[in-house]
Order: C-alpha cells, then sequence, then structure tokens
C-alpha cells in the first residue's frame, strides 16, 4: 500500500519529527493536534473548551486536506491533563459528530506539549476507496 503524508498549512506545523497526517489506502491516520494557532504557532490560551475549539479546527483543516470530513472518522483518542474537563471536551467534540460519532478513548495524562489541556488524534477513512 501507499504511503502519503499529508500538510496543511491550515493547521499548524509539526514541532517535532512527525506529519500532520499520513494516508495509507483509504486510511488517514491524523498526528495528534494541540491548540495552537497555525498562524502563529502559539498556543491558544483560555479554558478546555476554548482549547478544544482549536484542537477540533486544526483536525478540520487536516480531514480537509486529505478529502475527509468529520462524517469519515472511525476512532478518536482524546488526552486530557485533567479529567475534570471531559464535559467541556465532549460537548465542544461533540457538535462535530452529531450523527454516528465514531469509537473513541479518552485518558488523562501528566502533561502534553506547549502546556496544553487537550490533545486529539484521529483515524479516518478517505471517501472514494485507495490511492
Amino acid at each position: 500500500m501507499s504511503r502519503v503524508i499529508v500538510q496543511t498549512q491550515a493547521a499548524p506545523a509539526a514541532i517535532g519529527p512527525y506529519s500532520q497526517a499520513v494516508r495509507s489506502g483509504e486510511l488517514l491516520f491524523t498526528s495528534g493536534q494541540i491548540p495552537l494557532d497555525p498562524s502563529t504557532g502559539q498556543l491558544v490560551g483560555g479554558d478546555a473548551s476554548e482549547q478544544t475549539e482549536r484542537v477540533m479546527q486544526n483536525l478540520e483543516a487536516v480531514l480537509a486536506a486529505a478529502g475527509a470530513g468529520f462524517a469519515d472518522v472511525l476512532r478518536s483518542t482524546i488526552y486530557l491533563v485533567d479529567l475534570a474537563d471531559f464535559g467541556t471536551v465532549n460537548e465542544v467534540y461533540g457538535r462535530r459528530f452529531p450523527g454516528e460519532p465514531p469509537a473513541r478513548s479518552t485518558v488523562q495524562v501528566a502533561a502534553l506539549p506547549r502546556g496544553a489541556r487537550v490533545e486529539i488524534d484521529l483515524v479516518a477513512r478517505i471517501p472514494g476507496g485507495a490511492s
């Protein structure tokens, strides 16, 4: 199967040795997105709601660059510094999946890059089949 790197300027550039996403056949694997503003590379401040909104916007841009959208997401993992943010993050995240949501795991972690409160990665199916 082919392996294609997916990148877009509409999402933050990688801050380490990784790609925004990798497509293999009809599957897309995104790297975790934290709430970085793609135009400045700076962390979006504020509460978990504001940070989650930025993360979802970043993921939406990466999905779009690969020809997919939130309806194509099969699985996600949410990483939280504080599980007390679960309800707030769930509310923002859930707006992107009004119908049938993907499978998901949510885990609490000790810390995230740049002091972020939330990080999310996705696995999606690219409409139209394998490349």
